[in-house]
């Protein structure tokens, strides 16, 4: 056990996993939940992810660690609800995919007899809602933690605590400046799922083909975007709107080679065009090594 108790702030998929992951590992002796939905609040009693509250003050009160599982527009208003009634050494953490926005609207907020460590585990599927969340979701999956620049010699050891609770949910546990998280995860996570939002939305608008000849002929391609476009819109909404500037410099990067690739497919540039799908094929293959996807023929799918 790593915590007495755990209050976890928002039931969707991330809340729910942690719930599932933490009861099932045995690193927290009592689960505490809220979200600002009632319906959420009353799947989440069926589901018995825990001790689950209508109010968020109730919830947090007596918790030695505070998870804000919300989406990161809603982090401020979260950390708001809680902030009266947590107790002295409590530590606060967030599962938010932005990091440098919600430190800065989060860390006003929070009282200075608690700990500030956010966080963000790189792990989720397109589901949402708290009939999504399942145990196994952190299994083998990268936690980021960015500490915050705080003196206080307890800080250092609250970090570890977490950390150590993320490793008891079967994740692998990295530290990591706050920026340099924010413009990583606009290569690896934000700007993938802006180009899925955008291809779906330009195939559905295309005049040339219906929506029908789409939705029947999908090929693999069209249906993992899909399947990425199929995530929580108003998650990926904060997301674009606070981690704006990393998003738009990866962006103008990937506009620039896009030109590239057009003037390539133009001008009939088959070893440019070669080279570069050879470099791509390399780099799933090194995804595969890192042990983060499966080889399995046609992605593991059954059909």
């Amino acid at each position: 056990m790593i915590f007495e108790r755990i209050a976890i702030v928002g039931a969707g998929l991330i809340g729910a996993s942690v719930a599932l992951a933490a009861r099932e590992a045995g690193a927290a002796g009592g689960i505490s939940i809220y979200d600002a939905n009632e319906s959420v609040r009353q799947r989440a009693r069926s589901l018995g992810f825990g001790a689950v509250f209508d109010d968020p003050e109730a919830a947090a009160a007596e918790a030695d660690l505070v998870l804000l599982c919300v989406p990161v527009g809603a982090m401020a208003a979260a950390m708001g609800s809680v902030a009266p009634a947590l107790k002295s050494g409590a530590i606060v953490s967030d599962v938010g995919s932005v990091k440098g926005a919600v430190i800065d609207a989060v860390r006003k907020l929070t009282p200075a007899h608690t700990f500030l460590v956010p966080g963000h585990p790189l792990a989720g599927t397109e589901h949402s809602g708290p009939d999504a969340g399942f145990a196994a979701l952190f299994k083998g999956r990268w936690q980021i933690i960015t500490p915050l620049d705080d003196a206080r010699p307890e800080y250092a050891a609250a970090v570890e605590k977490l950390e150590a609770f993320w490793r008891a949910l079967g994740a692998q546990v990295e530290r990591m400046d706050a920026s340099r998280h924010d413009v990583v995860l606009a290569v690896v996570s934000h700007l993938p799922h802006l180009i899925a939002f955008n291809i779906v939305a330009m195939a559905e608008d295309l005049e040339s083909v219906t929506e029908s000849e789409v939705v029947k002929y999908s090929a693999s391609g069209f249906r993992d975007f899909t399947r990425i476009a199929a995530s929580d819109p108003t998650m990926w909404r904060d997301v674009f709107l606070n981690n704006r500037d990393a998003v738009l410099e990866v962006l103008g990067r990937f506009s620039e080679d896009l030109a590239a690739l057009q003037r390539a497919i133009r001008w009939g540039e088959g070893e440019t065009l070669y080279a570069l799908f050879d470099r791509a094929r390399r780099m799933r293959r090194e995804v595969i090594e890192a042990g983060q996807d499966t080889p399995a023929p046609n992605w593991g799918r059954e059909n």
